[in-house]
């Protein structure tokens, strides 16, 4: 990328590039421990795994957790590269390193959009600090794996791109940013008109413009319901919107010729409350006359705020990221202009503050050891399992037990109906997991019990691990 040379300079004499080294380790152990607590999930951490896994074993990706091909699920071909890492040694935290590596590594971009912008070198440290403080990159790094966290530092990365003219690694960037997820076309289409009309980066802002528009055609109309019809298009995409219309073209109907629809959907607590959760940790340097950065943030910003899922209204879910970017520019934007209305020590306190008021450090100390009483046993049971044949088990084991093509979670809302289809049956009658519940863990361990095609293997602080005994 043509940096300009003093740019160089001013970041190789900084220790920058020292605090990332030493950022993503933390970030990584930290998902790490979380998992090895027991505290990680099927959905999301299993449905990735297991797709990954499969590619490596050059098998069809289908997720038994979801029904259907890992690409009617977000069109999300990034996982096929990242399938050559489990072709060197198939292991689930390939994907915690990747992604707590592609966290920290966004304060670099960060940084260089800052020193681009005219900002003193303390004040791009300030910035390097306040996105890495920001607590929704601590807390998303928790929170299992997900492709397009890959893409926050790649919207940095195209952004500082497109201002120094490096016309290749904008398309490098941009396609890496839509391989992640499909829905993030749409950022990258409103980021492209941003381009376009305020920052006159036309040929920049035209590619990103059209290649966004036509990959949300493609991968919506074509990529996803090809691979995961209609479970895919309207269960997993528009559930959360229903309260809108059936049909994405019925939504949009909805939304123009109903404005008291909209109204209502918009203005509401839960949407007050996300709001202040996400400014407040930059409050101090946004100020209406540099806001034109928050265009490209529009389409995430206006998706969680329309809809009734209150997982797309904090900073714990991932549904915010691609409205982080734009907000941080929006600050750049301000401080460039000699406004902002803190100093650089006093951003990193503020940031700081933040961190420690919404970041969620806390859970190591409190509901991440509320299975601790059968990590033991759950260990025990897992060394058991030495095949890759089906596994029913808890939500929170899932992840554990992935690399296989039948993995699913005991769900009181779908129980199994079929459990000779399963090898092993892993059960934690004291912690049941999400979605399920101990009724219905004792219903299937009473199940088990007499079914004779099943011998109970394992048994401990209330941990059964059943085999089939034709697999015995």
């Amino acid at each position: 990328m043509n940096i300009p040379r003093s740019l160089w300079v001013q970041v190789k004499s900084h220790p920058l590039g020292a605090i990332i080294v030493a950022i993503a380790p933390i970030f990584f152990a930290s998902s790490t421990i979380r998992h090895a607590l027991f505290q990680s999930s099927a959905w999301d951490l299993a449905i990735f795994d297991q797709a990954v896994y499969l590619i490596s074993q050059g098998q069809s990706p289908i997720s038994s957790l979801m029904g259907f091909h890992i690409l009617g699920d977000h069109a999300a071909f990034l996982l096929y590269p990242l399938a050559l890492l489990y072709k060197i040694y198939p292991d689930v935290h390939w994907l915690l390193a990747l992604q707590a590596l592609a966290l920290a590594f966004g304060a670099l971009p960060t940084w260089y959009l800052s020193l681009e912008a005219g900002l003193k070198k303390a004040q791009a440290l300030a910035m390097a600090a306040v996105y890495l403080l920001y607590p929704l990159v601590f807390n998303i790094n928790l929170f299992d794996f997900h492709p397009e966290v890959l893409a926050l530092p790649g919207i940095l990365a195209a952004v500082l791109a497109a201002r120094v003219g490096a016309i290749g690694w904008f398309c490098v960037w941009i396609v890496l940013v839509l391989s992640c997820k499909a829905v993030l076309a749409l950022t990258v289409a409103a980021m492209g008109l941003w381009l376009l009309v305020f920052e006159k980066r036309r040929l920049c802002g035209a590619i990103a413009l059209f290649s966004g528009i036509a990959w949300f055609i493609i991968a919506t109309g074509f990529i996803i319901p090809f691979f995961g019809g209609e479970l895919a298009t309207i269960g997993r995409h528009l559930s959360r919107y229903q309260h809108l219309g059936n049909s994405f073209s019925e939504i949009v109907k909805n939304l123009l010729f109903q404005p008291g629809l909209l109204i209502k959907s918009l203005f509401s607590l839960a949407n007050l409350e996300y709001l202040v959760l996400l400014l407040s940790p930059l409050i101090w340097g946004l100020y209406p006359q540099h806001l034109t950065p928050l265009i490209g943030a529009i389409p995430a910003l206006a998706m969680n705020l329309l809809a009734d899922d209150l997982t797309q209204k904090n900073l714990v879910h991932q549904y915010s990221l691609p409205v982080l970017p734009f907000l941080l520019l929006a600050v750049i934007a301000s401080l460039a202009a000699g406004r902002g209305w803190l100093r650089s020590r006093v951003i990193i306190i503020w940031s700081l503050v933040a961190f420690l008021a919404l970041a969620k450090y806390g859970y190591f100390g409190s509901i991440y050891l509320n299975s601790l009483d059968t990590w033991k046993a759950t260990r025990v049971a897992i060394a058991q399992i030495q095949t890759s044949g089906g596994v029913l088990t808890t939500h929170n084991i899932a992840p554990h037990l992935a690399h296989r093509s039948l993995i699913k979670f005991t769900n009181a809302d779908a129980p199994p109906t079929d459990l000779n289809q399963f090898e092993y049956i892993l059960l934690n009658l004291r912690h049941p997991g999400w979605k399920s519940s101990r009724e219905l863990a004792e219903n299937l361990l009473n199940k088990l019990q007499k079914n004779r095609n099943f011998k109970l293997k394992s048994q401990q602080d209330d941990v059964y691990l059943f085999i089939q005994n034709n697999r015995s």
